[in-house]
């Protein structure tokens, strides 16, 4: 069974950064499309970032484009999000996912991420 677990998640306050990290069981990370999801109280989850395999393509939800970064390391299996100039709205649970992907260049739409983490927080907060 797929694992991916996040972390890197904390408390930061409004202007700074952080990088959260999503472990991924050996053996599978290759076949996977990546991506980063949040979910704010009271809020539907959404969209902030994916990857593809090969890590050529890269989709951001427009209010983080230019302040996150997804990246990710295949000899690792792992996935990154590195996050800068935090501020409020940035405040939620963060979670990785997978999509299987027939090919390396692709990034799918939210829709077709189907293993998820469990999640880790993210408070943005002076």
């Amino acid at each position: 069974q797929v694992q991916l677990r996040e972390s890197g998640g904390g408390l930061v306050q409004p202007g700074g950064s952080l990088r959260l990290s999503c472990e991924v069981s050996p053996g599978t990370f290759r076949d996977y499309a990546m991506g980063w999801f949040r979910q704010a109280p009271g809020k539907e989850r959404e969209y902030v970032a994916g990857i593809s395999i090969r890590g050529d393509f890269r989709y951001y939800k427009d209010s983080v484009k230019g302040r996150f970064t997804i990246s990710r390391d295949n000899a690792e299996n792992t996935l990154y999000l590195r996050m800068n100039r935090l501020n409020a709205d940035d405040t939620a649970v963060y979670f990785c996912a997978g999509s299987f992907v027939h090919s390396v260049h692709d990034v799918p739409p939210s829709s077709a991420y189907d293993l998820w983490g469990q999640g880790t927080q993210v408070t943005v907060s002076s």
